[in-house]
């Protein structure tokens, strides 16, 4: 399960101050399908890290009883001076896998050739997509996290993406942020509206679309 409970996050830059959320409270079982929607800077990036532990709240407490990819996107947090396969090796010893199994899958699913063995830092969007994707697939996690990654890389890729991420939802938690609603519609069971510093759920993905639609129209 993961648990907000009084869940806070601002930003504070130079005499800048912006408040993302304010006293966020939910939960999210096991086995649940997550669709998140909301506008650009709403904070579902930054809500998608602090589920994942990366980044703290400023106040409140966050809680999981799962394991937790990180956020799969194009905004990585990879060693951008190592190599992909580098990355791959680092990564397995940090959640204490198998290095060479994980190298293995990771280069059948990204499908990176000889760019596997070059500087992340010379990668475009989509080549981090695919690393990013390939390495999480290959650790059993009990909960992923995807922000906007389904696109990433040609047909038969997101075909892949697609199997991989059907066969994780109905054997984990998945939890998806994307801008398109029929995507969360494939992929997810139930719904949540990022707006105004609350995150608001409801029971289909149909329904927070709506609510988002609205919402949108509202502040046009």
């Amino acid at each position: 399960m993961i648990k907000f409970e009084n869940v806070s996050k601002a930003y504070h830059i130079r005499k800048f101050e912006k408040q993302v959320f304010n006293d966020l409270n939910f939960e999210i079982a096991k086995g649940e399908s997550v669709g998140i929607c909301g506008a650009n800077g709403a904070g579902k990036s930054t809500l998608m890290r602090m589920i994942a532990g990366v980044e703290y709240p400023s106040s409140g407490k966050v809680s999981r009883t799962m394991s937790c990819s990180w956020p799969i996107g194009y905004a990585s947090c990879f060693y951008h001076n190592l190599t992909g396969a580098d990355n791959a090796r680092f990564i397995s010893r940090i959640y204490a896998q198998p290095e060479q199994a994980i190298l293995d899958y990771v280069e059948d699913f990204a499908q990176l050739g000889p760019y596997l063995h070059q500087p992340v830092g010379t990668y475009s969007a989509g080549m981090v997509a695919r690393l990013a994707f390939g390495i999480s697939l290959a650790i059993d996690f009990e909960c992923y996290l995807v922000d906007e990654i389904t696109g990433a890389g040609d047909e038969r890729f997101r075909i892949r993406c697609e199997e991989a991420l059907l066969h994780r939802r109905d054997n984990a938690t998945l939890i998806m942020i994307s801008h398109d609603p029929g995507t969360l519609r494939q992929y997810c069971r139930r719904g949540a509206v990022v707006y105004g510093g609350s995150l608001v759920f409801y029971d289909t993905i149909d329904e927070a679309a709506e609510v988002h639609h609205r919402l949108q129209t509202l502040s046009h």
